[in-house]
């Protein structure tokens, strides 16, 4: 084999890895929705002292999510707005067995899965978490404490519907509602929560607050525009509009 043939085969496969046969567009650098672009730089959140058309039960800018007991504290007063209904209670298992089950147990009783393997079991079915306010169950869910992770991702629709569920649970041993999984695993459709209704909620660090305006001072984007050449004054001192 000539030096000349021995060259086009060994570049032959940096050839290849260069580049692509089919140049569709297919793939291409892109950033997707709410994806974050690296670890330092947080995902593109709601615009500032906004809340979801949908309502909120507290804004973001209204309740840190901090991980603090004092924090959750100042959401007991927090009013549950959702009944407990047949729809609130099938949402609200399909959300705990999702998310809380694997530590609490399909019952709320401390005997999860994940106990097998080194994590305490917290029972909430304890006169302790019964005398807990729905919006402290809330505030925890949403923030988290200690060895419980912040489950922001469930939304606050979805988030009432637990705390209905795990009323349920509470009462009677949790007879009367269904329990474990839905589904097994991998099974879709109605069996696993839907898109996302709010997007996510947590400010961007580099937010710069604006002064807030007053009542009686609207808004700069509000205030009309002055146009010194498209009014004049007439003798007797009336705006003319040109």
């Amino acid at each position: 084999m000539s030096a000349k043939i021995r060259s086009l085969v060994l570049a032959a496969p940096l050839l290849l890895t260069a580049c692509e046969w089919f140049t569709d567009f297919k793939r291409q650098p892109s950033i997707w929705t709410w994806e974050q672009v690296k670890d330092s730089t947080p995902s593109r959140g709601n615009p500032q002292m906004s809340v979801p058309i949908t309502g909120t039960a507290v804004a973001g800018y209204q309740v840190s999510y901090g991980a603090f007991p004092a924090t959750i504290d100042s959401m007991a007063g927090i009013r549950n707005p959702t009944a407990p209904t047949d729809s609130s209670l099938a949402n609200g298992h399909k959300y705990f067995a999702i998310n809380c089950a694997v530590c609490h147990g399909d019952r709320a009783m401390g005997d999860g899965t994940a106990t097998k393997f080194g994590m305490p079991g917290i029972n909430l079915t304890t006169d302790m978490t019964k005398g807990r306010s729905d919006g402290y169950i809330f505030g925890m869910i949403r923030n988290g404490r200690g060895l419980m992770p912040p489950y922001n991702r469930i939304e606050e629709m979805d988030r009432w519907d637990v705390v209905n569920y795990l009323r349920a649970l509470q009462g009677a041993n949790g007879q009367g509602v269904s329990v474990g999984a839905l589904a097994p695993p991998g099974v879709t459709g109605d069996k696993v929560p839907g898109p996302t209704r709010m997007g996510p909620t947590n400010p961007a660090p580099f937010f710069k607050p604006r002064r807030e305006a007053t009542a009686t001072e609207p808004p700069a984007f509000l205030k009309p525009a002055k146009d010194s050449a498209a009014t004049s004054s007439d003798s007797a001192g009336r705006s003319i509009i040109r």
